[in-house]
Formats: structure tokens, sequence, C-alpha cells
């Protein structure tokens, strides 16, 4: 089987766009398989990137897309591909994808590029492997049905729970990580919520920790993006407060089940504490250019 849908390029805000009608087209096809929620590429979209403005390649039947090549970069040199392709779908040829994904990706990243590949996913693991690609770090994804979201604890004394529909006008919580025009990167995107971006403060304002939850109504799927307690803070149960709080809203919001992805033992323990089930593991491929 070749091709018959078409291949269309897209940049910038009309690529994120497409990205999310995939990705949801992608979930809805498959309630488990794939790695990225269309909320993970609206988050990626909270700084400027290089590859913002490099066109990414969509394959389109009557229904909209089916398949893409994501491109984006983390810094100059640090750059990640995401070949995808709607499980099930008549008219796109995995192995085509891939390939073009490999090809397009080599003409903007000049050190490489990593490629992250679920573990269950056989066909781009035999694709990876037999296009020489380099088996890297791996994380692992979980996921929590609605029905057993944990009882929201109370913050200890000293701290209150806000989101920003209660800050607006005050400097986001992440600028530091992310660049003072992170609040108006994230405005840009139709999932983003500004009661799902909670912030942990002190008596005095100052800002402990923050999160950020996504609810996508086509897929009804919750995502958590990202989780933080500054250093000085830590160790007081205020993340599992956060977590919590912000997973009974997703459920109130309508979240059918929440997801979330995690690389570190302490992120492990954090998520699988309040519920979440560990479902599946990514390995993260490199690819060199030349």
């Amino acid at each position: 089987m070749g091709v018959s849908a078409p291949e269309v390029r897209a940049s910038g805000l009309e690529a994120l766009m497409l990205a999310t009608a995939l990705l949801q087209r992608a979930r809805r096809a498959d309630p488990q398989a794939g790695l990225w929620e269309a909320a993970d590429v609206q988050w990626w979209w909270r700084r400027p990137r290089r590859s913002d403005e490099v066109e990414k390649l969509f394959w389109l039947d009557d229904e909209g897309p089916v398949a893409g090549v994501l491109l984006t970069s983390w810094t100059d040199d640090d750059w990640q591909c995401d070949p995808i392709v709607v499980a099930g779908a008549s008219g796109i040829e995995p192995g085509i994808v891939w390939r073009r994904a490999l090809e397009h990706a080599a003409q903007h990243a000049a050190n490489g590029i990593d490629v992250p590949v679920g573990d269950d996913d056989r066909t781009f693991q035999e694709l990876a492997q037999r296009s020489g690609l380099t088996a890297g770090h791996r994380d692992s994804t979980a996921w929590m049905d609605a029905a057993d979201r944990p009882a929201v604890p109370a913050l200890p004394e000293g701290f209150v729970l806000v989101d920003r529909t209660q800050r607006r006008d005050a400097p986001h919580p992440m600028r530091r990580r992310n660049g003072v025009g992170v609040a108006q990167r994230l405005d840009q995107c139709p999932l983003y919520d500004p009661a799902l971006d909670l912030a942990v403060e002190t008596a005095e304002g100052r800002v402990a920790g923050y999160s950020l939850y996504w609810f996508d109504p086509t897929t009804t799927v919750g995502l958590v993006e990202p989780v933080r307690v500054e250093d000085e803070f830590r160790r007081r149960g205020l993340a599992r407060a956060m977590l919590s709080a912000g997973i009974d809203r997703l459920v109130t919001r309508g979240a059918q089940r929440v997801k979330v992805s995690y690389e570190t033992a302490a992120a492990a323990a954090l998520y699988q504490g309040v519920g979440f089930r560990p479902t599946s593991t990514t390995t993260w491929y490199r690819a060199l250019s030349g």
C-alpha cells in the first residue's frame, strides 16, 4: 500500500491546529496507543522555538489529518521528531511516513534528532532499528480513571492554592523557566484553561509551586503537564495537594481519564502515590544527521 492521502505542509499556529486535530483523531481511534495528546503539542507551544516556522508534514483525507511529521526544537541543537499515523487509517503507509520524517528532520536538525517510540509500537520499533537509530533513555506513561481520582488534601498552614483566573494581571509563575511571553503563548492554545493553571502561594504571595492541567473535550482525556515545587518548599506535601486538586478539576470538567508521563523515580512515586497506574514505556531513539 502506498499513499493516497495528499501531503500538505504548514508552520506556526496553522501547524499547531493541524497537529491538534491529528492527535485528537488518533486518540479517538485508539484509547491507549500513541505517545501524545493534543494538549502535549499545545503545551510545547508555550515559548517561541526555531521549529515554529519550520514546515511540518501532514497527510489529509476527507476527515482531516490522518498522519503527520512533527518537528520540535527544544534548543538550537536539540530537536525532536514525531511521525504519527492514526491507527487503522487507510491511504497512508507508516513506513512512508517514517521515511519522510527522517528525511524532513535531517534538513533542519544539523546535529541529529530524537525520535520517541512506544515500546509497544512494533511497527515503529522495527523501523527505528532498521534505520540504524540508537536507543537512548526511556520514560513512562501512566493513566488514571476518573472514578479513581484521589481525595484532595488540605494544604499546609501558610499556603494557598490559586489559579490564573485569580491572577490574570500577575506575572505567570512559569515565566522564569519559559520566558516572559509564556502567558501570551498559552492563551493562543484553544485547550488552555486558566482555571486549570494552578499555583501554590505563601501567605506573602511567593510562588512555592505550580502545575498545569489540560482537558480535551474532544477525547475526554485530561493531561497533567507540568508539576513543579520550588526546592525550598519541597517535602511539605505541596505537590500531592496541588496534583490532587488539579485532577479533581479535570474530572469536574468532564475528563473520563487522566494521563501523565514521567522519567524520574521521584515523579513515579508522586504520580503512583495519588493513584496513577503505569501502562507503557517509551524509548527515545537518536538519529544522527549526515
